[in-house]
């Protein structure tokens, strides 16, 4: 892209919101209204509200400075600051959840019936070597460097594209978001711990009810601690990890519709550049105790369903 195309004044800027801040609005609205039912419940609800009221003074001011200066940079400006506000809207989503019952039960036993073991519980024992630990927590810390990867690639070289594979990935995370507000599974790194090893390598799954409305023991992320992957994945988990979002695999779900968005860019060097690092993410959620397989899989079906889903709406309802 000539640099000087980012500072072009647009012709016919868009003169509302994007379709993708139209989501986030409408994903306010509704997590608004279910604090509003669940209140008294609720335990950081003040807090709640003024993210929100800081999430619309944030997407106004993006807004402003995008009509004062109509042009790419400044509408890649809007749609960054959505991604970098991802991170606000992940633990917010346990805020909501904890107050439901917990559905790790149901999880493990279903990955029990389906694959006759915890394949979380399994993994990481069966190939505890540094170099492969490494390896997978290199893949788990991928994740956000591959949504900026895409992203940057379609401003840069497929910019008539841009602003709906940017909508598909956003609007994806907030579809998976919603699922897990309605479906509290933490995931075996909380579970496991929580009912203990021994239960969970006999086959015994317990219902724990409401167990994380305030506890958040996780199991030790596996691998060697001198591993400069594994401390990634450590601070980060210590950085914002909650006992939520685990079924389905977001992870799995966004980078799969990441791949998908890679593959429509019909760049082979691009796509399979990408790929192993793909794989390696998919892996990982299970090896370091992120999700149960069933996760996985979930995360794969629902991908295949969101991305043609995403793309016919923009392409249809929307002229950005």
């Amino acid at each position: 892209m000539d640099l000087k195309k980012l500072f072009a004044i647009e012709k016919k800027p868009k003169k509302g919101l994007f379709a993708v801040e139209w989501v986030v609005m409408g994903y306010l609205v509704l997590t608004t209204l279910v604090m509003l039912f669940t209140y008294v419940k609720l335990q950081n609800p003040e807090s709640m509200l003024w993210g929100r009221f800081r999430v619309v003074a944030i997407t106004a001011a993006m807004w402003g400075i995008y009509r004062l200066v109509p042009c790419r940079l400044t509408r890649l400006c809007r749609i960054a600051a959505q991604m970098a506000l991802l991170s606000w809207w992940y633990p917010d989503t346990y805020e909501l959840n904890r107050i439901l019952p917990n559905l790790d039960h149901i999880a493990a036993a279903k990955e029990q019936l389906l694959f006759g073991c915890q394949p979380a519980l399994l993994f990481s024992q069966k190939v505890p070597y540094f170099l492969f630990s490494e390896l997978m927590n290199l893949g788990y810390t991928c994740y956000f460097p591959l949504i900026a990867v895409v992203t940057v690639f379609y401003f840069f070289f497929r910019y008539q594209q841009f602003m709906r594979a940017t909508f598909i990935i956003l609007a994806s995370f907030f579809v998976y978001y919603v699922i897990f507000i309605f479906l509290p599974v933490a995931g075996p790194q909380y579970y496991y711990p929580a009912v203990g090893l021994e239960q969970v390598s006999q086959g015994v799954f317990p219902n724990l009810h409401d167990y994380f409305m305030t506890m958040r023991e996780a199991l030790a992320t596996p691998g060697d601690p001198n591993g400069v992957f594994y401390q990634m994945v450590v601070d980060a988990h210590q950085a914002g990890e909650r006992p939520t979002a685990a079924f389905p695999s977001s992870h799995v779900g966004v980078s799969t519709i990441l791949m998908l968005l890679a593959r429509q860019t019909r760049n082979r060097r691009f796509f399979w550049l990408l790929l192993p690092f793909y794989v390696l993410l998919c892996l990982s959620t299970v090896y370091i105790y992120a999700h149960y397989a069933i996760d996985v899989l979930a995360g794969w079906i629902s991908a295949l369903i969101l991305f043609p889903l995403l793309y016919l709406v923009h392409s249809r309802y929307t002229k950005e």
